[in-house]
């Protein structure tokens, strides 16, 4: 092998402006600090820091937001009224993540809104979009990738691995995630 043959990663730059690296920096500052020493029950005080570094939550005191959850970007975050980021959630949003009214995600989730272009050596960022519909149940520990939709009133078993999008009112569940049986309206 010589130095010159191709390597995966070669010429690999950040895709992001020194000002959205300095921007997360003192994101990074933040929730690590006043985010993660809050109180367990200040979601408002969490919601209102992510609100400030530009996260799209119109009702601050309407969220559940844990202080141990982890959020890469705030500024590609929405957050609904009545969503819930649970205990241990990583929210690696390097591309947009939604919570619709309702959505819940439970302890130690990962929504992963970013991948790499592997077919190129340099294997440049790719960011698709995640969104959680309304009323939607992910349980402990649920993988989500790049480009899924969970559809409304879905209910995704503990450990579930989802890459597709998921139906709406369809409880699911499998590495890989799939549609077991319909989902009664709850009572």
């Amino acid at each position: 092998m010589t130095d010159d043959a191709p390597f995966l990663g070669r010429n690999c730059t950040t895709p992001y402006p020194r000002t959205e690296v300095l921007r997360r920096w003192l994101w990074l500052l933040v929730q690590s600090t006043l985010f993660r020493w809050s109180p367990r029950p200040c979601h408002a005080f969490r919601a209102w820091l992510l609100w400030i570094f530009g996260a799209d939550i119109t009702a601050l005191s309407q969220v559940v937001i844990f202080p141990t959850a982890k959020i890469t970007f705030p500024w590609r975050l929405f957050l609904a009224p009545r969503s819930m980021v649970g205990p241990y959630v990583t929210l690696y949003n390097l591309g947009p993540i939604r919570l619709e009214f309702g959505a819940n995600l439970s302890q130690n989730c990962h929504l992963c809104a970013g991948t790499h272009d592997f077919a190129r050596w340099e294997m440049p960022l790719v960011t698709k979009p995640i969104v959680i519909a309304r009323n939607a149940w992910l349980g402990a520990d649920v993988f989500v990738g790049p480009g899924v939709t969970v559809g409304e009133l879905c209910v995704v078993g503990a450990r579930s691995v989802v890459v597709k999008d998921l139906p709406e009112r369809t409880i699911c569940a499998g590495n890989p995630c799939r549609p077991l049986k319909p989902r009664p309206d709850p009572r």
